[in-house]
């Protein structure tokens, strides 16, 4: 059944029809809305300079490539650095679509969802370039692009976006189900932390730049009278202020950023022509003052975020430490390309970008060291447990001379056996009480005087008087056997008397 009746008589689309209807997002969600606000900026731009509608859609196809950071070619003049916040922007809208649509877990589905987050920006890509192609016969000073460049850079944005978005939603059980180890997916995670916070200060140190650079910002405003103008160059400082920011990232953690022949680092300033950008006015001037040394806090302070994350699961030393060269490492990868989409041919200007070459290296070595630092004192070591050995079995114990009764009796192996030569113990018949073995030295009559006054006072005879002290046998001071019946060593005869009276005991 491919519909199901809803409330009010509506029917409910089906499962089939669901997913089309996400994957057509997917595919073209985010670029058609890119293309919706670059038309409308620019017809805005064409109807206020009052000029003809000739070359509109080259120019909205130029600047949607733009967006993907495809160099565009006017009047011969080369405009590579594309400010970053659109790009930016179009990840964040891929990813988003993607994670949107990705809601099953079968892989067939996710992987139609991240082929449809490819596609559907490549054939827009292609149309862009035929449409360039065809303006330029018009316009002359529009020239097209290379082709293998703008499919790859569309190919790259987009794939980054599909990666975060499904990878927010299948990332674990991937990882968990794969060989590489648990703690990869915390490493990304203080990875991402590390980031944002490198560029989140950033932007507060390039914010504060402005505020004290503020002459320059109002000298650069004032290139222009026309209030549209002063607009224009308002939306692209705001455009160009992430890429100012990785800029100050750079100047950070003690390598540098550079426009033209004018170099900005933590330690010195070389001056030279700039863009009439006012973002661009955050930027230091010779001669350099000791604040700007100040600067590496903020790479510190952004290790110390990453090192937090990495705290968050104590692990053994070397996997605790393997975690954070792992985050060190992919947040510098990340810098690193944003250092690149940051940078780029400026016409007349040169080439604007940071210096690569000591960019990531800096960013990995202060995330790894302070994050391993920050690791161990936030108690995120913690101890290998290692497995006990098993417990020996216990001996037989091994009987000793002079080993007391009680140890003896309760041994549950039983008697030990006879030794060779000589006779077994005797058995007691049932009902019958076990004779004691008589200690060494002890008289048989001892036994014998014990029980005498308990039989004789039973008979009715005298009882004997207590023998002396003196007239004690050896062994006496032994202890007497315990449960002794003396009915069992006497004999009492039978009444054979005429007279009636009981008989003797007889020893």
């Amino acid at each position: 059944m491919n519909s199901a009746p809803h409330v009010g008589g509506t029917p409910r689309p089906s499962r089939g029809a669901r997913q089309a209807r996400d994957l057509l997002r997917v595919a073209f969600g985010p670029s058609v809305v890119a293309l919706v606000v670059i038309a409308a900026v620019v017809l805005l731009q064409l109807v206020i300079a009052n000029s003809d509608m000739t070359g509109a859609l080259g120019a909205i196809a130029s600047m949607w490539l733009a967006v993907h950071q495809v160099p565009v070619s006017i009047g011969g003049s080369a405009l590579g650095v594309m400010p970053l916040l659109p790009v930016l922007a179009m990840v964040y809208g891929t990813a988003r679509t993607t994670a949107a649509a990705t809601t099953s877990a079968s892989w067939l589905v996710t992987r139609w969802v991240v082929a449809s987050a490819l596609g559907g920006p490549v054939l827009i890509a292609a149309i862009c370039l035929a449409v360039i192609h065809d303006a330029a016969s018009v316009l002359t000073e529009l020239q097209t692009p290379d082709a293998l460049r703008a499919f790859g850079g569309v190919f790259a944005v987009h794939a980054i976006g599909a990666s975060l978005g499904v990878g927010s939603r299948v990332g674990r059980r991937l990882l968990a189900s794969s060989p590489l180890p648990d703690f990869l997916a915390d490493a990304v995670r203080a990875a991402a932390a590390g980031v944002l916070a490198l560029m989140g200060l950033s932007g507060v140190v390039t914010a504060g730049s402005l505020v004290v650079h503020w002459a320059t910002m109002h000298e650069l405003y004032s290139i222009t009278d026309s209030m549209f103008g002063q607009f224009s160059l308002t939306v692209l400082s705001v455009l160009y202020i992430p890429n100012v920011m990785v800029g100050a990232a750079a100047v950070a953690v003690g390598s540098s950023a550079h426009v033209g022949l004018a170099t900005f680092s933590s330690f010195t300033v070389l001056g030279g022509d700039i863009p009439a950008l006012p973002v661009l006015a955050a930027v230091p001037t010779p001669p350099l003052g000791p604040v700007w040394v100040a600067l590496m806090i903020i790479a510190a302070a952004a290790a110390v975020a990453l090192g937090q994350q990495c705290a968050r699961h104590p692990l053994p030393l070397l996997s605790a430490l393997a975690k954070v060269v792992v985050a060190a490492a992919l947040a510098a990868a990340t810098m690193a390309l944003l250092g690149y989409a940051a940078g780029g041919a400026l016409g007349n200007f040169g080439d604007v970008g940071i210096d690569q070459a000591t960019f990531a290296p800096a960013v990995f070595l202060w995330f790894a060291g302070i994050g391993a630092l920050t690791v161990v004192m936030s108690g995120g070591l913690r101890p290998r447990v290692r497995t006990p050995a098993p417990a020996a079995e216990p001996e037989d114990p091994v009987a000793e001379p002079g080993a007391s009764a009680t140890d003896e009796a309760g041994d549950a192996s039983g008697p030990e056996p006879p030794e060779p030569g000589e006779a077994p113990a005797p058995v007691p018949e049932p009902g019958e009480a076990p004779e004691a073995a008589a200690e060494p030295g002890e008289a048989p009559e001892v036994a014998a005087e014990s029980g005498a006054p308990e039989a004789a006072a039973e008979s009715g005879a005298p009882e004997a008087e207590p023998a002396a002290a003196e007239d004690e046998q050896p062994g006496a001071d032994l202890p007497a056997p315990v449960d002794l019946d003396p009915e069992d060593h006497f004999v009492v005869d039978a009444d054979d008397g005429a007279d009636g009276s009981r008989g003797r005991i007889a020893d």
